[in-house]
């Protein structure tokens, strides 16, 4: 009999009231004519992949975007109901949800998405200071953050997650502090804190130059980690705290080299040897003939670089015997350089793994750079 394996499902929505000056992930201005047609191609997309995952469980389920919750709760709870029909789903599934605290405040509606099997709530808390929150385009107050939470706990949300961003337009470090304090009076069991990145393309690119420097943001990076670890989150990933066994089992795919699968435009995929991504076309999705942005197999040599990448943005670190198991490759050439970043307080070698410190997290592409050169050519 052949073993079943584990996937990671994710749903991409790419509707939101408007969009933030930072983001640069598909996002498009939500249209009420859109949204069946949208999650009737979702439930097409379905249905077209459910012959290839016939032989895998689904552990986790994540509705992100945009801001799925914008999609409403009847179609939603439709979304979900289809992908158990077709669809192995495991029982004790990781079902996520991400939403914006102005559109999850109704006590029906969020009811209703608990009793149809949603059992984590993503919420974009981002900041507590209602100015900051304007100065980057969201559309939602810290007020709306409190009543969000209360209504996902009176709802029966008992896994909720809070995203942060420091490294804001006219940010300090006794602000940050400010914002940490109150997303932590919230009780979230799960927290993810961003640098603020000035991508190209957005218009806070423009803005680029007013943004705290690295030294601030390195500042309020390990203030971050002290400051939550000294309250019981556990940083497991370079962004990511969380209440004992509370970890994102769905983003840990991602960083373990799981498998998963993602529908809608633009969602990314890494799903039976093959990377792939939908292209960022909603009139094509919709016409149910989308393409390609992206879709080769990886190399070893590829898949080696990942895992040593994403491995090391974990805090359980490197296991060298894991690695040769997996590749057949000798770890010896990486010993002398990680010694030497050991030695300089940016890793620790604990109970055989090789981890990255806070102090390392900063430099970690650097350090990650470096360890990538050491691999065998292809």
């Amino acid at each position: 009999m052949l073993r079943r394996k584990n996937l990671g499902l994710y749903i991409h929505v790419p509707f939101c009231k408007q969009k933030c000056v930072y983001c640069d992930f598909y996002s498009l201005p939500r249209r009420e004519e859109d949204m069946d047609a949208y999650a009737a191609a979702l439930e097409g997309q379905l249905e077209r992949f459910s012959q290839e995952a016939r032989d895998y469980d689904v552990t986790s389920v994540y509705f992100g975007g945009g801001t799925p919750s914008y999609l409403g709760a009847a179609r939603l709870c439709r979304l979900l109901e289809r992908v158990r029909a077709v669809f192995h789903v495991s029982y004790g599934a990781e079902i996520t949800l991400e939403a914006n605290p102005d559109s999850a405040q109704d006590p029906e509606d969020l009811a209703a998405l608990r009793r149809a099997g949603f059992n984590r709530i993503s919420l974009g808390m981002q900041s507590a200071d209602n100015g900051e929150l304007k100065a980057i385009g969201r559309v939602h107050t810290m007020a709306q953050v409190r009543a969000a939470v209360a209504a996902a706990r009176k709802a029966g949300f008992d896994n909720l997650s809070l995203d942060l961003i420091y490294g804001l337009p006219g940010q300090d470090l006794p602000r940050w502090r400010e914002t940490l304090a109150a997303a932590a009076e919230l009780g979230p069991e799960h927290l993810s804190c961003y640098g603020l990145k000035a991508e190209p393309g957005t218009p806070l690119y423009a803005q680029r130059d007013a943004l705290p420097g690295d030294e601030v943001q390195a500042d309020m990076y390990l203030e971050t980690v002290d400051f939550l670890e000294a309250r019981g989150w556990t940083q497991y990933e370079i962004s990511n705290f969380a209440k004992p066994g509370r970890e994102s089992r769905h983003n840990l795919k991602y960083w373990t080299l799981g498998e998963y699968l993602g529908l809608g435009p633009g969602a990314h995929s890494d799903f039976q040897g093959r990377r792939f991504a939908w292209e960022r076309d909603l009139d094509a999705y919709l016409s149910g003939s989308p393409g390609y942005s992206e879709c080769r197999i990886l190399s070893q040599r590829e898949r080696q670089a990942e895992y040593l990448m994403l491995r090391l943005r974990l805090t359980q670190g490197v296991h060298p015997d894991h690695f040769e198991g997996l590749f057949g490759l000798d770890f010896a050439p990486f010993l002398p350089f990680l010694v030497r970043c050991r030695a300089a307080g940016y890793a620790i070698c604990r109970e055989g793994a090789w981890r990255l410190t806070p102090r390392g997290f900063l430099v970690s592409n650097q350090i990650i750079g470096e360890l990538l050169d050491l691999l065998p050519p292809q």
